[in-house]
């Protein structure tokens, strides 16, 4: 269950001084109300605005507000994010909530936030996970795949996005190395270094070694895209199971798309492999999803190339986790994350797709 960690009254009080500061032609603006959307994750802070105006009008809103503590991805541009996400939203066909603000004073919230419309749809659950109940599992197989088909869609229009129309060069990290493959793998193994502390890690320190080993030499300029990140369809929202957004953009990152479509395939095999379930009946197959995307993006698949992006992206979700087992201690939900960060279903899967030592009993966290 979402909690509200912030004094609802007081931050009513505050986005109404904001709101109407913002908007001074509008008469002044009363929030109503102040929730956490259900089932929210850890990556940042959402809040479900209600405002009214002075003008007789009425807005449903939320607020994202940067993390200022504990951070789950290594260390989130927060402000690019919105950059990215109003780029989006204005120029390209991609279905993104209206992008409506950013606040980079921290005076209002204790740190920079930004603002979009609500964008009524809901989110296939990851806990309980939509392949165990849910809207997903209670839809008919026509349904199913009519979610799953316009949920890969939205993810190829983020693909053949413009992103250098769009002003997005400013997410290569030249220092690093090139873009694409060179910039990704630097990038993971500083997140990693900061999040391991070195501690050794079974699975993912076998799998950086392969990874290291197998490592494509470089990605070719016109196979460099806009790559979303936590590319998978519980970050998008679905109305009548149509996609109406495209959420949650802590990864977004210049390089080879294959990374979104890799860790869209791991993600995916989380969800019902590793649950002991088939596939929900209307669900393409893994390599019907592959044939799908590379048709859309007008791109050749190569298959050595997709497993090493599939493994890539269970390295980064696994790190992930283990940043995770330090935030459930650190706020009070776990005494003790145990062995969190080495065992769970990641780090399970990983071990089965590079047949690696399983790292202990199950546990489906």
């Amino acid at each position: 269950m979402a909690i509200l960690t912030r004094d609802p009254e007081t931050t009513a009080r505050q986005l109404s001084g904001w709101l109407t500061e913002r908007s001074p032609d509008r008469g002044g603006a009363t929030v109503d109300e102040v929730g956490v959307p259900p089932g929210s994750g850890f990556s940042g802070e959402t809040l479900l605005v209600d405002a009214t105006w002075g003008d007789g009008g009425a807005d449903r809103l939320v607020v994202r507000v940067a993390p200022t503590v504990h951070t789950i991805f290594w260390e989130p541009d927060f402000a690019g994010q919105y950059r990215v996400m109003a780029a989006l939203d204005a120029h390209t066909d991609v279905p993104m909530p209206e992008m409506l603000a950013y606040e980079d004073d921290p005076r209002w919230l204790g740190a920079p936030f930004s603002l979009m419309r609500r964008v009524d749809g809901e989110a296939p659950a990851d806990r309980p996970s939509y392949t165990e109940e849910g809207f997903v599992v209670d839809a008919s197989p026509e349904k199913r795949r009519r979610l799953y088909d316009s949920g890969l869609e939205a993810m190829a229009r983020v693909h053949l996005a413009d992103w250098r129309g769009l002003g997005l060069d400013f997410l290569s990290k030249p220092q690093l190395g090139d873009l694409g493959v060179d910039q990704m793998l630097a990038d993971t193994e500083r997140w990693w270094a900061s999040a391991s502390d070195g501690t050794p890690n079974p699975v993912i320190d076998a799998t950086w070694a392969w990874v290291r080993e197998n490592r494509p030499p470089t990605t070719p300029a016109e196979h460099v895209a806009l790559c979303w990140g936590d590319a998978r369809i519980g970050n998008q929202l679905f109305h009548d199971f149509d996609c109406v957004a495209v959420l949650d953009w802590e990864l977004v990152a210049l390089g080879d798309p294959l990374s979104d479509l890799g860790w869209w395939r791991f993600v995916d095999r989380h969800h019902s492999e590793m649950r002991g379930l088939d596939r929900l009946e209307g669900f393409p197959t893994l390599d019907e999803t592959a044939a799908r995307w590379a048709a859309r993006v007008g791109r050749d698949l190569d298959p050595d190339l997709l497993a090493f992006y599939e493994v890539f992206g269970g390295l980064r979700f696994a790190i992930v986790m283990v940043r995770l087992a330090d935030l459930l201690v650190e706020i009070g939900l776990l005494p003790d994350a145990g062995d969190m960060a080495t065992n769970n279903v990641i780090t399970h899967l990983l071990a089965r797709i590079l047949d690696l030592p399983e790292p202990g009993p199950l546990v489906l966290y």
